[in-house]
């Protein structure tokens, strides 16, 4: 077992957690209106600025349990293709995963939820 892939991914998944937990606590929670994302614009901000903002600040603790999860498939050892498996499944996760927030984040209006969804399907099906 790789003791530091081990620690690295306990770390980044940690990290990932407090980022999102501390974001919602400290920024988001002052913006909601009783709803999961919040509508309530903040000059300059409009409504749909802020909900883009709410799914990317979680995008990236979403991205960061992905890599987490890589990391913790390093740590360990593996047969060869079962990394490839685990990456992959990670990857897709991750895409489809940041898909949904992007489309709750901004009611489907920001266009980015497609490509992700698109990235996603296509590293399952490749």
């Amino acid at each position: 077992m790789n003791l530091s892939m081990l620690v690295a991914g306990f770390l980044i998944v940690t990290l990932g957690t407090a980022h999102s937990v501390l974001g919602e606590l400290l920024i988001f929670r002052h913006l909601r209106r009783k709803e999961l994302v919040q509508t309530m614009s903040v000059p300059p901000l409009k409504e749909q600025h802020i909900g883009i903002l709410w799914a990317t600040w979680h995008l990236v603790t979403v991205l960061a349990w992905a890599f987490g999860s890589i990391l913790f498939g390093l740590a360990l050892p593996v047969q060869e293709g079962t990394l490839h498996v685990l990456v992959k499944n990670a990857a897709s996760i991750a895409f489809s995963s940041s898909s949904f927030l992007v489309l709750i984040g901004t009611k489907g209006k920001h266009l980015g939820w497609i490509i992700l969804l698109a990235i996603a399907l296509l590293v399952w099906l490749g």
